[in-house]
């Protein structure tokens, strides 16, 4: 009667033949006739039925506050525009408010793209900072003309990788805008370098402007082409880093690499021609080059007064320079050993939301959880109230619980719990940049107010973070049955509940109905039921049955046949009589007792395999606020509580959620690492020819860690993924002015000597050294200061730069010049031991020298052989030396490694002189 069916053509197919009607209204359903009686009394489905009509979604339901609320969710597809989106949508709330009935409101709420305007105008706020700072510095350094065809290099750069980006289908962003600003003062370092060679070129050896562009370009293609590439393989280098977090990241290296090379271009292809143009007038001085001419004498008198005197002091004292830089490492090494330095992989800047679900125990009713519903909305408005009046302004903007599902990200196992036993809330909270305190504290808050009644069995509360990462807190259990391994993620979950920096706990094991097991009696089958039918008719009466489905509109509507809910209780099971067939072919009703067996069973909603093995997730989130208390709660799970619990419980335990995708980041990172460098050193080798050399050169990228943790310690900034980020782009950046700087020391060695060479080299390279090392910090430096939250994750980058790349200035032009010329020390000495050994004579000394070798080698195999194996030194070493005891293993490893190359470097040297004399 509901559904119409075709039943086929007559009238060679003139006519179509279709039986039933579209009554699809409750009226019309209910006059369907079931039975005519033989006197023409007509049974009707409204005589033995209760016809309503019920809505979709009927269980879910949301408030605001008492009033009955719903949500439209609008999201962006891959190309949309969120700032347009939203604009839109706003456009039409306001368009469609008159027309509303009274009383009924729009609110837009967690409206992102005002967020994503922010962070766009923070950045572009930063960049602009920066900019200015890089173009103070050029005009401080470099006459006026100079200063601004190279500054003009930067929106040329920009421009054109903008570009690149739109083609490779990249967009503006937060990451690829920052990107921008680490690469700002990068940008100019090409053109620094070509020209304020052209100028030096000018100045002090007379050349005409036009050879001097052209002359400046030519020599100092090869280090610049060389820095550009090795800046561009470290960056490259982070796409080898997969997963969720690669993934953030990737703009990155995409972006800096089409800057770079823009910029690599317009220096050798566009600048030479203006800067001839700019040397022409450069000898004339003009009013505005008063600061970079007063600039450039105070120069010009430091690398003469202090600068040269430095340097051959340093040479005379390369080997303490060299072991000064050593403990420098060790000591920044030591901070982060100790724990003065924390390291916490990834902290999300927090959003202002936050969401709680909350499941109720099988055998509670939707009143139950709407009871529940009241009770987590009174506490939060209660907090909001309390924070009100303690620090003058209510954080709570906007709240909206629901019933018949959950909020945000959802209860674990949410999907196979009863919808009626399901709740959440969704709390709007004001900007972090406009309250004192984090929305972790406001979550620890509400959850101490809420009222936990005997039917509720998990409460969870989460604060909205952005960016990829899992859950802060992430423990499976496996290796037992499913009530052992939910014994032992309770247990977690009780001993975590402690410490009021974690929130948010739950488990994936949630606790089902009682199950009544049935089986059939010998009696059962012999009156002919069997137990596939019997679980059918026992299905169509407790799940009703759908009895015809046709379409609604833009929806499907269905037609339920159900028993009412009065019939389903406790003792359904006692008064439900089964039909069958008697033996005269009569229906016969018999009591559902009599025929079947009733075995009364707990068990668990669902329970999650992998690879076979039963496992439960226990999760977490754990407030970043203290780094070093958040580090102290990781060690203790991981070194206490966790083993407590798989010995307690005999069950065993891996660390998933944030701590994998650590795990995962580490290992591309490490790649990563692997890769720079292989790409740096063979690049370099190829500029100059030499296998030795590129290792002259890249002795500053370890020495750079030195000013990224002392940032760290200095600025309280605990080391994170954006840290060795940092790190990688900067082993590709500390070594550009150690490039210019060698290949400067290598063309003046083949005029005079070594000493002497080394000794101009740096004071003429100076003022490039000096100007790129500024701009790059410079450009960096807004985003060291900025206060909003919105940065915060970005800071560990900016701090690893600006202090590596800071103290890498001081490395290129110290520990640089001394490693070159120990390195020339090392070839005399070991052609000088070649010589030795070939000679017949001065036997003793060639076994001397060689025992003492032999001698150091079997001494460091002693004491690295233990400390590789145990992680100790031994105990022979602290009583030789007992001051080794008080420093960590590998800082004291370390040194007695320094002491044996120390002696054998000696024994080289001792033979090297005597053969000389």
């Amino acid at each position: 009667s509901v559904v119409t069916r075709p039943a086929g053509e007559v009238a060679t197919g003139a006519a179509r033949v279709r039986t039933g009607e579209e009554r699809r209204a409750a009226d019309d359903i209910g006059d369907i006739a079931l039975r005519v009686a033989p006197d023409g009394n007509v049974l009707r489905i409204r005589d033995v039925a209760t016809i309503r009509v019920e809505g979709a979604d009927r269980g879910r339901a949301a408030f605001v506050g008492a009033n009955p609320a719903m949500v439209i969710r609008v999201e962006r597809g891959p190309e949309g525009d969120a700032i347009d989106i939203q604009a839109r949508v706003a456009d039409a709330a306001v368009a469609m408010r008159p027309s509303l009935p009274e009383g009924v409101t729009v609110d837009l709420v967690r409206t992102r793209a005002d967020q994503i305007s922010d962070r766009l105008m923070l950045m572009l706020d930063n960049a602009l900072s920066g900019l200015v700072l890089v173009l103070l510095m050029l005009f401080l350094f470099l006459n006026g003309r100079i200063a601004l065809w190279v500054a003009a290099g930067i929106p040329v750069a920009v421009l054109a990788a903008i570009a690149v980006m739109w083609l490779g289908g990249l967009t503006l962003n937060m990451i690829s805008l920052f990107a921008l600003i680490l690469v700002l003062g990068v940008i100019v370092d090409d053109s620094i370098v070509v020209g304020e060679h052209a100028d030096f070129r000018v100045r002090h050896m007379g050349e005409a402007p036009v050879v001097a562009a052209e002359r400046a370009a030519v020599r100092m293609a090869g280090p610049v082409l060389a820095s550009t590439i090795t800046t561009v393989i470290a960056f490259l280098a982070l796409a080898a880093i997969g997963g969720r977090f690669g993934d953030l990241i990737k703009d990155i290296p995409l972006t800096v690499m089409a800057v770079l090379l823009a910029s690599l271009i317009e220096c050798f292809l566009i600048l030479p021609n203006h800067m001839a143009h700019a040397l022409a007038d450069s000898v004339k001085e003009k009013w505005y080059d008063a600061p970079s001419r007063f600039t450039n004498r105070q120069l010009d008198r430091f690398k003469i007064a202090v600068m040269k005197p430095l340097m051959r002091g340093v040479i005379v004292a390369r080997y303490p320079v060299l072991a000064a830089a050593v403990l420098a490492l060790a000591v920044q090494a030591a901070l982060f050993l100790r724990g003065d330095v924390q390291f916490r992989f990834f902290n999300a800047p927090e959003q202002g939301s936050l969401s709680g679900n909350f499941a109720m125990l099988p055998g509670a009713t939707r009143a139950d959880t709407m009871a529940m519903m009241a009770e987590v909305q009174r506490a939060v408005d209660a907090v909001g109230a309390e924070f009100e009046a303690e620090y003058g302004v209510n954080p709570v903007a906007f709240v909206m619980a629901e019933v018949g599902g959950g909020s945000g990200r959802g209860l674990s196992g949410a999907a196979t719990r009863d919808a009626d036993l399901l709740g959440g809330i969704s709390v709007e909270i004001i900007n972090p940049d406009l309250r004192p305190y984090s929305a972790n504290v406001f979550i620890a808050a509400v959850e101490a107010e809420v009222r936990r009644p005997p039917l509720l069995e998990e409460l969870s509360f989460r604060g909205g973070r952005f960016g990829p990462g899992g859950s802060a807190l992430s423990v499976d259990f496996y290796g037992a049955d499913a009530a052992v391994l939910k014994t032992a993620a309770e247990a977690l979950k009780a001993r975590l509940a402690v410490f009021p920096e974690v929130s948010g706990l739950e488990d994936t094991l949630a606790y089902d109905k009682e199950e009544l097991v049935l089986n059939l009696t010998p009696t059962g089958q012999a009156m002919g039921f069997s137990i596939d039918t019997l679980a059918a008719d026992l299905r169509d009466m407790l799940g009703g049955i759908e009895a015809a489905t046709y379409p609604d509109g833009p929806r499907s509507a269905a037609i339920q046949v159900e028993l009412p809910e009065g019939e389903l209780t406790a003792d359904f099971l006692d008064r439900t009589q089964m039909r069958t067939v008697g033996q005269d072919g009569a229906a016969v009703y018999v009591p559902l007792a009599d025929i079947v067996t009733v075995a009364q069973a707990a068990g668990f909603s669902s329970v999650v395999r992998e690879n076979g093995l039963r496992v439960v997730t226990v999760s977490g989130d754990l407030a970043e606020d203290d780094a070093g208390r958040a580090s102290e709660i990781q060690a203790a799970l991981r070194a206490e509580i966790v083993p407590g619990v798989e010995q307690d419980f005999g069950v065993r335990a891996r660390f998933s959620g944030q701590a994998e995708q650590e795990r995962e980041f580490l290992s591309g990172a490490t790649v990563a690492v692997f890769l720079a460098l292989l790409g740096i050193y063979l690049c370099l080798a190829w500029i100059f020819a030499s296998w030795t050399r590129p290792l002259v050169v890249m002795s500053v990228i370890p020495f750079g860690l030195v000013g990224a943790i002392f940032g760290h310690w200095y600025w309280g900034v605990a080391l994170s993924m954006f840290s060795i980020v940092g790190i990688i782009g900067m082993s590709g950046i500390i070594v550009n002015d150690s490039i210019v700087l060698v290949s400067t020391i290598d063309d003046y060695a083949k005029k005079r000597g070594l000493i002497p060479a080394v000794v101009d080299a740096v004071a003429d390279r100076l003022r490039p050294v000096l100007l790129t090392t500024l701009t790059t910090v410079l450009g960096l430096a807004p985003l060291l200061f900025e206060r909003s939250s919105q940065a915060e994750f970005l800071k560990p980058t900016v701090v690893t730069l600006v202090f590596g790349l800071g103290f890498g200035m001081v490395l290129v032009l110290l520990v640089v010049p001394a490693i070159t010329v120990v390195q020339a020390d090392f070839g005399a000495r070991f052609r000088a031991l070649r010589r030795a050994l070939r000679r017949r004579g001065d036997g003793r000394m060639r076994r001397a020298v060689g025992g003492a070798t032999l001698a150091v080698v079997v001494l460091l195999m002693a004491v690295m052989g233990p400390v590789m194996a145990g992680g100790a030194l031994p105990g022979w070493v602290v009583v030789v030396w007992p001051g080794l005891a008080a420093l960590p293993v590998g800082i004291a490893a370390l040194a007695l490694v320094v002491l044996g190359a120390a002696v054998v470097t000696a024994g080289v040297w001792a033979n090297g002189r005597r053969r000389r004399v």
